[in-house]
């Protein structure tokens, strides 16, 4: 049976109380944090975590990383959002993955980077009395909501604190975020952040160039 992780997370908002429960919030990059934020802060004292070791090369981890501080400025979040920011591990990235270099994008790789960044949080998250963690990832149509949430819960259990179960681009968040992203002028970054996922980008333009390229002169040759 399909879970629905909105109404899950729905009932955790309706029965948190007077209290207001505390959140670390893993975020990926400045766009898929953006509606997010807007609307966890309603709810939740949010601390925003940056760890994000998979992003290649050093120079666009800082610039995701400066366009996410911004975006938090602009927003008017910046006294209700923390950040807790650690610097850029990219070995702690490659030694998850060793061995999977040749798995394809979207596959067991990323099943392991996901789990990496999650497990940080989580061991954070308990370090320091969270009442939940969770993640931006599942804003994004391109990230397996029902994967994350499966690791999100067993990762939650070993390290002993609560998974927030949520899938982010419901209720049209993952349209909202484009809107705050063209209102503030945000870094929309054009690959996931590893350095496979570069590659497979700059694979796929060149395969749609020369596509383009082929038909161009076909058309000339008509």
């Amino acid at each position: 049976m399909n879970r629905n992780y909105q109404k899950e997370l729905d009932r955790i908002i309706q029965k948190r109380g007077q209290r207001v429960p505390r959140l670390l919030l893993h975020g990926c990059c400045a766009p898929c944090s953006s509606s997010v934020l807007e609307y966890l802060t309603e709810y939740f004292d949010v601390t925003l975590l940056w760890y994000n070791p998979n992003i290649y090369p050093r120079e666009e981890f800082d610039r995701r990383f400066k366009a996410l501080v911004k975006l938090i400025e602009d927003m008017g979040l910046g006294d209700r959002v923390n950040i807790l920011a650690e610097p850029w591990k990219s070995e702690d990235y490659y030694r998850r993955i060793r061995g999977l270099e040749q798995e394809p994008e979207g596959g067991v790789r990323c099943t392991e980077c996901f789990r990496l960044r999650l497990m940080e949080t989580a061991k954070l998250a308990k370090h320091y009395g969270y009442d939940y963690f969770c993640s931006t990832l599942t804003l994004s149509r391109h990230k397996d909501a029902v994967r994350i949430n499966a690791l999100g819960e067993e990762l939650g259990r070993a390290a002993g604190v609560s998974w927030l179960p949520s899938d982010f681009k419901k209720r049209d968040r993952e349209n909202r975020s484009l809107e705050l992203c063209e209102k503030y002028g945000v870094y929309r970054q054009l690959y996931c952040g590893c350095e496979f996922s570069l590659h497979h980008r700059q694979e796929v333009a060149a395969e749609r160039a020369a596509e383009a390229e082929r038909e161009k002169a076909g058309s000339d040759r008509d």
